[in-house]
């Protein structure tokens, strides 16, 4: 009799205690520890050359759960989430707000996305400007600030590629940009961990010396030279700042457009 008690007491034990693991979530820390993490950092500062016009980015201190279970591909040494094509490793920014230099008080910029993730900032050849990427849970898509009027709005569906960065270029003439968009011809990526590969992978060397690698994931395989190619095709198009959106170049394997980044095009 006693040893039943024994094995119904630690079967009620278990019980609870697997009740209790399906139930929990992600618990937080008192009110002092969590204002303590989610104390605001100060704004990342883009200010123009005449020094008039101040642009002030803010962003969170650490990324979210959901941005840090976000699918990452490791090819040729980038780091990729291949579903909403941009870098796995981008820093966002959820909030602009704009003020002259002279200014006490900045002023908030209306019409941002919900939830914005802003990132590739890029500033107009006039300054009166600032372009930049929003990353949605479909992809990512090009933004425009009016610096003056302190508006925001969107300009192309979520279809950039910025998997090879430098995905915005403003024209010189302040009313359109390059941006390198997803082609219509792309394919589906190849799932390796699934794939069956047609034949062995072979690595050959002539007893020469060689440097050792200098980035990591190197593409090892036919698959992974395929995915590369998958994510690094780009068709650039021309995006006026009212939105249209009209051909370029025809879809091709682009890494840097210009350099540096802030690029003006006659």
């Amino acid at each position: 009799m006693r040893k039943f008690v024994y094995l119904l007491f630690a079967f009620l034990i278990f019980a609870g205690t697997a009740n209790a693991q399906e139930k929990l979530t992600y618990q937080k820390p008192p009110k002092e520890i969590l204002d303590l993490v989610e104390a605001p950092l100060a704004p990342i500062v883009m200010i123009d050359s005449q020094g008039e016009n101040v642009v002030l980015l803010y962003r969170d201190a650490f990324k979210s759960i959901a941005e840090l279970s976000e699918p990452e591909l490791r090819l040729a040494g980038l780091r990729i989430n291949p579903k909403t094509n941009i870098g796995s490793r981008t820093n966002y920014y959820n909030n602009i707000k704009v003020k002259k230099a002279s200014a006490k008080e900045a002023t908030q910029v209306s019409g941002l996305p919900k939830n914005a993730r802003l990132s590739n900032f890029s500033m107009s050849p006039n300054e009166k400007m600032v372009a930049c990427l929003n990353t949605t849970s479909e992809g990512a898509e090009v933004w425009v600030v009016d610096i003056e009027k302190a508006v925001a709005k969107k300009l192309t569906p979520a279809t950039v590629n910025a998997n090879m960065r430098d995905a915005i270029n403003w024209f010189k003439d302040n009313n359109a940009l390059l941006v390198k968009m997803l082609p219509d011809s792309r394919k589906e990526l190849i799932n390796t961990a699934e794939a069956v590969p047609e034949g062995p992978t072979i690595s050959t060397s002539d007893g020469q010396k060689a440097q050792n690698r200098t980035y990591q994931d190197l593409l090892k395989n036919p698959n992974d030279e395929s995915n590369f190619e998958q994510l690094a095709i780009s068709e650039i198009k021309k995006v006026s700042i009212g939105g249209m959106i009209s051909g370029f170049l025809p879809p091709a394997c682009t890494g840097t457009l210009n350099s540096p980044p802030t690029v003006i095009i006659s």
